[in-house]
């Protein structure tokens, strides 16, 4: 079992471009998951800086329903091709390992995969979701790409790959009242070719992006079922503007497990 480990960071994180230096310098990770923020492009040079000064290798991981792209709305479709362009020209400017777009929010699965089908010359994956995300303090939206079966539809239309999120597909069981870990297992015969892993309560219904162990998620279990990708993001929050010590933590611990 080896994977290339990713360390995920926002395209407007001026502020961890130096300690991000440092850990690949270190080992501490392979390569750099970017979130392509909308109006952002200013930013590439200085990432590509990172890439030319000490060889760091990047992903994209595009806008989603937070930053204005739901392929599920279809009053969003121009909006959302023009997100596109710019997803584009991040991948390009980078030479991106890979690019990973969200299906929708609130919206129709055929919608979703309609608007997909109309990105031209930009290869992707697609990543599966929680059942449910709040959209504020007192609602709750169906997202898009939950289920395996959604999964299954977008591989087959689209043609695109596959970015298994296992606390995505967690949450997915725990709301249908499924076996989480044998769920994570069959959207794994999917061949994912990513994989975005964090830690969470066991039995949430929404996704969390814990550090690992402070949750209840049996880790060492969930990276025994994600066998076949190439890549592994650790998507857990940052405690820190100043220094990405706690991802040297996360990054340890999964060492840890995978060596063992």
């Amino acid at each position: 079992m080896s994977y290339k480990i990713g360390l995920k960071l926002w395209s407007l994180n001026e502020n961890y471009i130096s300690p991000a230096r440092e850990l690949f310098e270190l080992g501490v990770y392979d390569y750099i998951e970017l979130y392509a923020v909308p109006n952002s492009l200013n930013m590439i040079s200085k990432w590509k800086s990172l890439a030319k000064d000490c060889g760091v290798k990047f992903a994209i991981h595009a806008p989603h329903f937070g930053s204005g792209l739901d392929f599920s709305n279809p009053n969003k479709l121009n909006d959302n091709l023009n997100l596109c362009e710019e997803v584009k020209i991040y991948q390009n400017e980078l030479e991106a390992l890979y690019t990973i777009f969200h299906p929708g929010i609130g919206g129709k699965l055929k919608e979703s995969i309609r608007q997909m089908k109309m990105i031209k010359n930009l290869k992707f994956a697609i990543e599966n979701k929680p059942y449910i995300v709040p959209i504020d303090s007192d609602n709750n939206a169906f997202c898009v790409g939950s289920t395996y079966e959604d999964i299954k539809e977008i591989l087959s239309e689209v043609g695109c790959d596959f970015c298994l999120d296992a606390g995505h597909a967690l949450c997915s069981a725990n709301y249908q009242g499924l076996n989480p870990y044998d769920y994570i297992t069959k959207f794994n015969t999917l061949k994912p070719t990513i994989y975005h892993i964090s830690d969470n309560d066991q039995e949430a219904k929404f996704d969390a992006h814990l550090h690992f162990g402070d949750g209840s998620i049996d880790i060492a279990r969930i990276l025994s079922i994600l066998r076949g990708g190439e890549f592994l993001a650790i998507e857990t929050i940052k405690d820190s503007k100043e220094n990405l010590d706690d991802f040297i933590k996360d990054s340890n611990y999964l060492k840890d497990i995978i060596s063992n």
